[in-house]
């Protein structure tokens, strides 16, 4: 009889206990909001990238090979001349080759594509003109870039915060309660953006729509780096109390 009256009396005991906080960071007293919001931040490019480059054809691959060097030598320069320093040019396809079809058949080609970093905006269209100029016969690009992504995303930041605070703002009112704090804020990261990428052109590709010798250099040309828009995303869980 005693046993049993003990096994009655635990849920009583239990009872008694206090309530174990929530794991959600929400008191007794309080509602749980949770709100995903996004943010946008319209940034100007500050940096661009062209792929540029020579091919060469010639009876010999020495000679291909010679004609290819000296024309890339000279397309670095003219670039110079813009304030491209050696470190803002790196290869990207380096080939010397037996051409084995057409009217070349028999003949050597050297191909030499480079990617060529420009900071200066205002100039990439003189860029391509002088690089065409001096040689260049292969082109490809631009590909735009923000070269501090994460300065430029802190509107964006912002604007998600504050339109995840708007949306609960309108929930509480409606509820009739109000925001009492701020639980947690997750940052889901960019959305629908496009990251940079190191971008490798098909030479076989490039070949068939490049023309063996360069044509007339052309005006520079028109060039408008327009903004870029970057898009985050963010979820705030608020607690909401009575009024």
């Amino acid at each position: 009889m005693r046993y049993f009256l003990f096994l009655a009396v635990l849920p009583l005991l239990a009872a008694c206990q206090p309530a174990a906080p929530d794991p959600r960071g929400v008191a007794r007293d309080e509602t749980l909001l949770s709100v995903n919001a996004a943010g946008r931040a319209d940034t100007r490019p500050d940096e661009a990238r062209l792929q540029l480059g020579v091919q060469s054809n010639a009876g010999s691959a020495a000679e291909a090979s010679r004609a290819n060097r000296d024309k890339m030598a000279r397309v670095s320069a003219a670039l110079a001349t813009l304030g491209v320093k050696p470190d803002d040019l790196q290869t990207r396809n380096l080939t010397l080759q037996r051409i084995d079809y057409g009217p070349e058949r028999g003949r050597f080609r050297a191909d030499n594509l480079v990617e060529v970093k420009l900071r200066d905006m205002a100039r990439v269209g003189e860029a391509v003109a002088v690089a065409t100029e001096a040689g260049a016969n292969l082109l490809g690009g631009p590909d735009l870039r923000i070269s501090d992504r994460e300065a430029a995303s802190k509107s964006a930041y912002a604007a998600a915060y504050r339109a995840a605070r708007a949306r609960a703002e309108a929930y509480a009112g409606a509820a009739g309660l109000e925001i009492a704090r701020v639980l947690t804020i997750q940052d889901a990261g960019e959305f629908g953006v496009p990251q940079p990428y190191a971008r490798t052109m098909s030479m076989d590709a490039v070949a068939q729509s490049a023309a063996p010798v360069a044509p007339p250099p052309p005006p520079s040309a028109p060039f408008s780096a327009g903004v870029t828009t970057q898009e985050v995303r963010v979820r705030v869980d608020f607690a909401l109390r009575a009024k």
